[in-house]
């Protein structure tokens, strides 16, 4: 599994599999410190130091922080194992995660996906909503076993994506691509509890768009197909109208101004209330999707102009 300095949860996941039913001696665990911090590996020592080599348990330190899909890569390549489990360091897998696993991709697939299980309240934020997604994604690396002899067929993980997003469905999407059987696990289940997020995560998640052009470079019919991602037309329209108006407050038609602001405004409105409908309406809460959605349509439209370029990709 990759880490990045969070080692309360590291040690969350640690505990985990080390009491796995699967037999010590048929399992190792290998931690990619993708943010070379000492404290993460006196925990992996003394955790080590406790089981006494069974499970095997080490840590790898990364050369410099490039993200999850370059830990992983480094994780996997170390080992010799013929099965790769993931998982992330946020994750708790169940007693019998590896057991499930193993039996599942064991009955012939190359790859085989299992259950994440998001506990949220009736009405969660909007981000404990986005955390939720996990748990109906075809693909994702917190729960996901894949044969070795697979991954060296496709190169493993792209490690152009830098950021914790779409290297998990670019692998997926390699596997397909290269002819591999995917499997289901429904018996294989990690919890993945909703990390606390700082206020305006959602700011900083419009990043995640420029990955989406990478992606699509370089599967297109799948991305159509299983992301089903379409032009963000709201966005669009907050945009130009926002735009428009500044242009025409500067040309002195302040009438047109006042329109064109209004229908930004509106628009803005609209998308908010979308966030909030069916998540928290605590005060906090609803203050902070009113400010984040004036900015992130402005946010998520570069991230996609400057993925667009930089991978030289038209991209829905």
């Amino acid at each position: 599994m990759a880490t990045c300095r969070r080692p309360a949860l590291l040690r969350r996941c640690l505990d985990a599999l080390l009491a796995q039913t699967l037999e010590p001696s048929r399992y190792e665990i290998i931690v990619v410190d993708d943010g070379r911090s000492d404290e993460t590996e006196k925990l992996v020592g003394e955790l080590a130091a406790r089981t006494c080599g069974t499970p095997a348990l080490r840590c790898l330190r990364t050369v410099s922080t490039r993200g999850p899909a370059a830990a992983r890569n480094l994780g996997w390549r170390a080992s010799e194992a013929a099965i790769i489990a993931f998982t992330d360091d946020d994750t708790v897998p169940d007693r019998d995660w590896l057991r499930a696993g193993l039996a599942a991709i064991g009955a012939g697939s190359d790859a085989v996906t299992g259950r994440v299980v998001v506990p949220l309240p009736e009405r969660p934020t909007d981000h404990g909503r986005m955390t939720g997604g996990l748990a109906s994604a075809e693909f994702v690396t917190a729960n996901v076993f894949v044969r070795r002899d697979a991954l060296l067929k496709v190169g493993g993980f792209d490690e152009r994506f830098t950021r914790p997003w779409r290297e998990d469905s670019d692998l997926q999407f390699s596997l397909i691509e290269a002819g591999a059987a995917i499997g289901h696990a429904p018996d294989a289940i990690v919890v993945h509890p909703v990390r606390p997020a700082p206020w305006g995560i959602s700011l900083l998640q419009q990043h995640n768009v420029f990955f989406d052009a990478l992606l699509y470079r370089k599967h297109p019919r799948l991305f159509v197909e299983r992301i089903r991602r379409r032009p963000p037309w709201l966005y669009l329209a907050i945009v130009v109208a926002a735009v428009g108006a500044f242009a025409a407050a500067v040309a002195g038609r302040p009438r047109l101004a006042s329109l064109l602001a209004g229908v930004a405004g509106a628009g803005i409105l609209v998308f908010a209330f979308r966030r909030l409908d069916g998540t928290s309406l605590a005060p906090a809460h609803v203050l902070e999707m009113l400010l984040t959605s004036a900015f992130i349509p402005f946010l998520a439209l570069y991230w996609r102009v400057l993925g667009a370029w930089r991978f030289r990709v038209l991209f829905p």
